[in-house]
């Protein structure tokens, strides 16, 4: 008989976690606690932009034309409780307000609710991004609270979706983490992931601590390798060096490697800043918060680019103290490409700083424009680059969406105060820029 798999969270990680399970040949109900989220889904919308999702949902939702009709969501947690075999948690977990540490509620609260409602043999899987401990925890509260006691089993399968990338990480993951207690649990998920498998995807089996801990590990390297280039930028202005060369020459080394080595204004979003510091307030509570002191420094060094920005963006405009009477146009909201997600973005975050210091900021992005005005609604808000621009006395690229990338230098030269462009994601062609007439700057690069 085959498998009935429920997602619990439908936000960016379970919209996405559902509709790739139906697309791997599951019947899958998905269950939110907010009913506008559970229409859009029905009427096969996403509720955030992400290439290629609502494609796979009205492919597979029932109501469209050549539909499987393999996927359905609903808001009742005794419909979820009787239709699942195995049961994904996929519920965000925050960053507390005024700690570093995680908000673990929304993942208590889901088994909570889900626990009592099983009744018969099933497992529940994580994927949300916990602090190591919480399965342990976890699996001891679905035991006390299902009716069917110890016949519901826990396994921990942490996700490494990329914004921009996530509909590809799913059905296609570099590798799947499994930390569970039996051989029951592997056996399912084994046949959960067979496709993924099948292709060769490593499956790696392992207990709940250190499931729980290759996420946070893996996001604290990459924000780790990040801040190691944006602290290299910082020397290069100094010592008058170009960081985009100096990355592109140790990037050569199969030991480093080339990605996440672009200098810039920092990471941002949902997950890497609030999951280092998560990272850091858990292994101080475990008693090794020395093993975790440097990725302080990290954060610091990320938050300080963001501030450098500002910075330059003052020195270009000329103005010693704030940006009074300047106008300033931000290419970007969004913290990646590819995505409207505006969390933690250092674009917005750039742009709010100018704003309070007097500067004219008008915003264009072409997927965050909604997200940013709902976080910034004081800023100015474009319908196109062009017209953000317009008048502008220096022009900020903060987010490297491909749009951006293939803009006309002549044609927004044409439209602004000054030729005055300042690259905070080291992504534009210096030499274009400058052969339209601009003045080309950015982080960590020689002025000319």
């Amino acid at each position: 008989m085959a498998l009935k798999i429920t997602v619990i969270g439908t936000g960016y990680l379970g919209a996405t976690h559902a509709a790739a399970m139906a697309e791997l040949g599951f019947e899958v109900l998905g269950l939110d606690v907010v009913p506008e989220k559970i229409e859009m889904l029905t009427a096969g919308r996403a509720p955030m932009y992400e290439p290629g999702l609502e494609d796979l949902l009205r492919k597979h939702v029932a109501g469209f034309e050549g539909s499987t009709g393999r996927l359905r969501f609903t808001s009742s947690w005794e419909e979820i409780g009787a239709f699942g075999d195995v049961h994904f948690v996929c519920v965000n977990t925050p960053q507390k307000h005024g700690e570093y540490a995680c908000d673990m509620s929304y993942v208590e609260s889901a088994f909570d609710s889900l626990a009592p409602q099983l009744g018969r043999a099933a497992l529940v899987v994580g994927k949300s991004t916990v602090p190591v401990g919480s399965a342990e925890r976890l699996a001891r509260r679905l035991t006390e609270l299902a009716p069917a006691g110890g016949e519901v089993e826990l396994a921990w399968n942490p996700e490494f979706l990329r914004e921009g990338f996530a509909v590809q990480d799913t059905l296609h993951p570099d590798r799947i983490v499994v930390g569970t207690h039996s051989e029951r649990s592997e056996k399912l998920l084994r046949e959960v992931y067979a496709t993924p498998i099948g292709e060769g995807a490593p499956f790696v089996v392992t207990d709940f601590p250190t499931a729980e801990l290759v996420k946070t590990a893996a996001n604290s390297f990459l924000a780790t390798k990040i801040s190691f280039i944006n602290a290299m930028a910082e020397v290069c202005e100094a010592a008058g060096g170009d960081v985009v060369k100096l990355a592109e020459a140790i990037g050569y080394d199969e030991r480093i490697g080339k990605k996440f080595l672009r200098a810039g204004i920092g990471f941002g979003g949902g997950c890497l800043p609030k999951d280092i510091r998560a990272f850091m307030a858990r292994a101080g509570e475990l008693g090794a918060d020395q093993a975790l002191t440097f990725l302080r420094e990290v954060d610091s060094i990320n938050m300080r680019r963001r501030g450098h920005m500002v910075e330059l963006a003052r020195e270009a405009v000329g103005s010693d103290s704030s940006f009074l009477g300047k106008r300033v146009a931000v290419l970007g909201a969004t913290f990646k490409p590819d995505s409207d997600d505006v969390r933690d973005s250092p674009a917005l975050n750039v742009a709010g700083q100018i704003h309070l210091q007097g500067g004219q900021v008008t915003v264009y992005d072409p997927k965050g424009m909604d997200n940013a005005r709902g976080l910034f609604p004081t800023l100015g808000y474009a319908e196109s680059a062009l017209e953000a621009v317009r008048g502008a006395d220096v022009v900020l690229h903060l987010t490297e969406w491909r749009e951006f990338r293939e803009l006309d230098p002549a044609e927004l030269g044409e439209a602004v105060t000054r030729r005055l462009i300042l690259d905070g994601r080291n992504a534009l062609d210096p030499a274009v820029w400058r052969g339209a007439g601009w003045t080309y700057r950015a982080m960590g690069r020689p002025r000319a």
